[in-house]
């Protein structure tokens, strides 16, 4: 009995060691899980600094006998504090990341955090319950009475059990990251594109990849960032084509593509269904969804719904008909996506059986809107102070669409200066739209006025799709030039103009 209750000590040692070790290296981390778990702005600093040491402290408590008493009461309450607070944001649909063991482990709530928790408060309780007499052996004393080549045999298997357990999960989470890799690379073999014709056509035949087209879409239950709980049944109740958005806050071709999934979930509205499954805390997709303007974004808690529909890797899309069958294999990329949009959108919508549904088609985008009066612009530059396009009036004027997050906008960054410094004859005046904080805009070094437009909402009207783009207003405020996307189309058309005028 005196050895088992050493045996708890020591996991609890172990446990409590590495979680505040970990969170103290990676102290900007944990003040991200404070504040993602609902603790209040003024205290998210101070907790983030006092949870992981109190973590430290109990750890040490439980080392000697006479002091393990009341390191085991003090892991017990922090442990039903953890339960208590993960219980509460699980009760709310909020599912952060525990941040549990700083950056060697962290994953959002569900489940399994509750039950590994509730284990170790087990562990905690049973030393409790067994009174500050009744520790078992004190590890000193036991430590003293080994020989010295019994403690050399000790000091080996400790290292070797040590090496086993980080070999192990070394070894799972490169197995995880070749799956995912092997998955995307599967993927782009087999073209990973929505072809024409590919959808609703009847086949039979499973696609290069996800599930056989026409076999039932597996049903989910996810939370929204507003709280709610979305299911697929709730979805397919508009009588409307799904087109399911696999992304993560965190993979660069999903943030450059976040932009357009806002204009296809306004513009498509009437004909389809854009959601997104996401992954990750709250907070962060709740930034993105504000950024972007976007809407039906649902959080999954790893990776169970993107698994169930055959798109681990992020950006997918898969396309569930009204009747909940799969309507097109898994395509994955940017381009693979715009394809999957430009077909569901372009092709008569199915009724669903009791629902009256029309025939409807709709343009993914106008093709040029060159003559046109341009859009007005009434927004706050990085002063504050409220400009318009009108500002601007008699001048030739490139509006540049912008964000600062953006790597393709970073990239360009210098020979957008550059172009600023040495601008070709005749060229346009410089107007920079932008997303972001004040100071990330301010830290771009740029001469041109540069107004904050967080939702995007600029750019659409504009029919621009992503960052970086821009466009040709000329000096009657009417637009001169298609947009153009990316660095070198961008440069291009200022370029160009310039040349022309010439």
């Amino acid at each position: 009995m005196d050895a088992a209750l050493l045996l708890l000590r020591l996991v609890l040692v172990g446990v409590f060691g590495v979680a505040g070790v970990t969170k103290l290296a990676d102290l900007a981390g944990s003040r991200t899980a404070m504040r993602s778990f609902g603790l209040p702005e003024p205290l998210v600093a101070p907790a983030g600094i006092a949870l992981p040491l109190a973590e430290l402290a109990f750890a040490v408590l439980l080392l000697p006998r006479a002091t393990a008493w009341w390191g085991a009461l003090g892991g017990l309450v922090l442990l039903l504090a953890f339960i208590a607070g993960i219980g509460y944001n699980l009760w709310k649909g909020r599912t952060p990341d525990c941040h549990c063991f700083g950056q060697i482990y962290s994953e959002p709530i569900g489940r399994s955090t509750v039950i590994r928790n509730g284990v170790l408060a087990l562990l905690a309780a049973v030393l409790v319950a067994q009174g500050s007499n009744r520790q078992g052996y004190s590890l000193f004393a036991w430590m003293n009475d080994l020989s010295a080549v019994q403690g050399m045999l000790l000091a080996v298997q400790l290292l070797m059990l040590g090496a086993i357990l980080f070999g192990g999960w070394l070894l799972f989470h490169l197995l995880q990251q070749n799956g995912r890799l092997l998955l995307r690379i599967e993927a782009l073999e087999t073209g990973g594109m929505a072809q024409p014709g590919m959808l609703d056509k009847g086949r039979p035949e499973k696609p290069a990849a996800g599930l056989p087209i026409g076999s039932e879409a597996p049903s989910f239950d996810l939370a929204g960032l507003d709280g709610e709980t979305v299911t697929l049944d709730v979805l397919l109740d508009a009588g409307k084509p799904i087109v399911l958005l696999f992304t993560d806050p965190g993979c660069g071709p999903c943030n450059t593509l976040m932009p357009e999934i806002g204009r296809w979930q306004q513009e498509f509205a009437d004909i389809s269904t854009i959601a997104i499954v996401s992954r990750g805390a709250r907070e962060a997709n709740l930034v993105k969804a504000t950024e972007h303007g976007l809407t039906r974004v649902l959080v999954q808690r790893a990776h169970e719904v993107a698994t169930a529909y055959h798109s681990l890797p992020t950006p997918s899309a898969v396309l569930i008909r009204p009747d909940g069958t799969i309507g097109s294999g898994s395509v994955l990329g940017p381009e693979a996506i715009r394809s999957l949009i430009a077909e569901v959108t372009s092709q008569p919508v199915p009724n669903r059986p009791g629902k009256a549904n029309g025939q409807a088609v709709l343009p993914v985008r106008p093709v040029s809107r060159i003559g046109q009066r341009a859009p007005g612009i009434a927004l706050p530059d990085l002063d504050g102070k409220q400009v318009s396009l009108g500002d601007f009036a008699s001048q030739q004027r490139l509006v540049l669409f912008w964000n600062p997050g953006c790597g393709f906008c970073a990239r360009m960054l210098n020979d957008l200066r550059a172009w600023e410094v040495n601008p070709p004859p005749e060229a346009p005046r410089l107007l920079v739209v932008s997303t972001g904080t004040v100071e990330a805009n301010r830290a771009l070094g740029l001469r041109a006025t540069v107004l904050l437009d967080q939702g995007f909402a600029t750019g659409r009207a504009f029919g621009a799709s992503g960052t970086p783009s821009a466009v040709l207003i000329d000096a009657d405020g009417k637009i001169a030039s298609d947009v153009a996307t990316g660095a070198p189309a961008v440069l291009t058309l200022a370029g160009a103009n310039a040349a022309s005028a010439a």
